[in-house]
């Protein structure tokens, strides 16, 4: 049933080869991770890596392509360069790197907190929703919506990708509770209940002025409970560490972390320590690591950029205070900066070395991959969609099974969805 996407497979095959000797990524021997034979090839490891990649459901948690479809013109059937458009993601490059299914996540960066900005916020994310179910239905002999754990599977035995929602922010919901059955309604799966500044739910991992509530607001309390009564997955990637806490210990349900990465591997306030992903594992919830390089390792030193970057800041008000013009300014600024003075991606070995990690520390039920496609995320070997494989290959180097890797890829998280769906039905049976 899986024809199309093998035939896909195997025409990137020696391309996917060479890559990985100019990466360097061959450099653990054959005789000490082979799990087949010590006699194995490189080149017969990444056969019977893309063989598992074609039979395993791969599913990436977060995708922030929705801002893209809202963009007049842009066209997910149409493969996109990514060199030219910035574009990470579209179904073409979906097919070509064997990925099965996707959270596309419609993200909302964080504005001014008022009934107006609210309601802007709301109808911002309802927009990209709407854009997401459209590209589906134009695109229906491909791709499906999907609203369960099983639709993945179901989907691709008919030979089509699964879509599902989710929203990247809290702050759509602004400070009225209905709004999370309003989104629910619309086919949202999961909230990031935060993201780079506080909102009205919760403290951010990064916010420069420090946290508000000291964890979870009590509304926020409420929009969890909420969206555990509905089944909805509640995500904690970007909150404060309080945060995660509050929701670990208020949640019915598991949580994940859509798109996160070890803090003991990289020191970054975003990423998660040990500590929290082992009451993940408690939780029975799941880590998606992301290919940001910036959580993947170490940020190597760039004095140009960070004096620019200090200048930028010293200049800039508080984001609390900005309008939406003087926001976008201050993307524009932070876009030629990065411009200006680039720094080295991060590679699949980095990913690999975050997964051995949390799979040490919280199992290998606990993991699984978030890439964060057009919101930053892209590393030399897996810079788009159509390279995703690159992943599986590399846990294949590492001596990782089938059965894990079917684990890492989506297994997981589906498990965990499933959960959520059950508290949801004996919450909404008690009541």
């Amino acid at each position: 049933m899986r024809g199309l996407i093998k035939k896909m497979l195997r025409k990137f095959k020696f391309a996917v080869i060479h890559l990985f000797i100019i990466f360097g990524l061959g450099a653990c021997s054959m005789e000490d991770n082979s799990a087949k034979s010590n006699a194995e090839t490189e080149a017969e490891m990444i056969s019977r890596a893309l063989e598992i990649h074609d039979r395993v459901l791969t599913l990436d948690t977060h995708a922030d392509t929705p801002l893209r479809m809202i963009q007049p013109g842009f066209d997910m059937a149409e493969r996109h360069d990514p060199n030219e458009t910035g574009s990470k993601f579209d179904y073409p490059r979906m097919i070509e790197g064997g990925l099965d299914a996707v959270f596309f996540a419609a993200f909302v960066a964080q504005d001014i907190r008022d009934d107006a900005n609210n309601e802007r916020a709301k109808n911002l994310a309802l927009q990209m929703i709407d854009a997401v179910v459209d590209s589906i239905e134009n695109n229906s002999d491909q791709v499906g919506l999907a609203l369960d754990p099983e639709d993945a599977y179901e989907l691709e035995d008919n030979n089509k990708r699964a879509v599902y929602i989710g929203i990247e922010n809290g702050y759509p919901i602004g400070n009225d509770i209905k709004n999370v059955e309003t989104f629910f309604n619309e086919g949202v799966r999961y909230i990031t209940l935060v993201h780079s500044s506080n909102n009205d739910l919760a403290d951010s991992a990064t916010d420069q002025e420090g946290p508000e509530h000291n964890g979870l607001s009590q509304f926020g309390k409420e929009v969890v409970v909420e969206m555990n009564r509905l089944g909805i997955m509640v995500d904690v990637s970007h909150a404060s560490d309080d945060v995660f806490y509050d929701a670990i210990a208020i949640s019915e349900a598991p949580i994940i972390a859509s798109h996160s990465n070890a803090r003991s591997v990289t020191e970054h306030d975003r990423n998660m320590s040990d500590e929290m992903l082992r009451l993940i594992a408690e939780n029975n919830g799941v880590v998606q690591l992301t290919m940001l390089s910036a959580y993947l390792r170490d940020e190597p030193e760039n004095p140009e950029r960070e004096a620019a970057t200090a200048e930028l800041r010293a200049s800039m008000k508080p984001t609390s205070e900005m309008n939406p013009e003087e926001r976008s300014e201050m993307r524009q600024a932070i876009r030629e900066i990065n411009e200006r003075f680039p720094t080295p991606l991060a590679t699949v070995v980095d990913v690999v070395n975050h997964i051995d990690h949390i799979v040490e520390v919280a199992g290998i039920d606990h993991i699984g991959i978030g890439c964060d496609f057009d919101g930053g995320g892209g590393i030399d070997g897996v810079f788009d969609v159509s390279e995703v494989m690159n992943i599986t290959i590399e846990l294949v180097r590492r001596g990782y099974s089938e059965s894990d890797i079917e684990k890492i890829w989506g297994k997981n998280l589906i498990r965990v969805f499933d959960e959520v769906q059950k508290v949801s039905e004996s919450i909404q049976a008690r009541i």
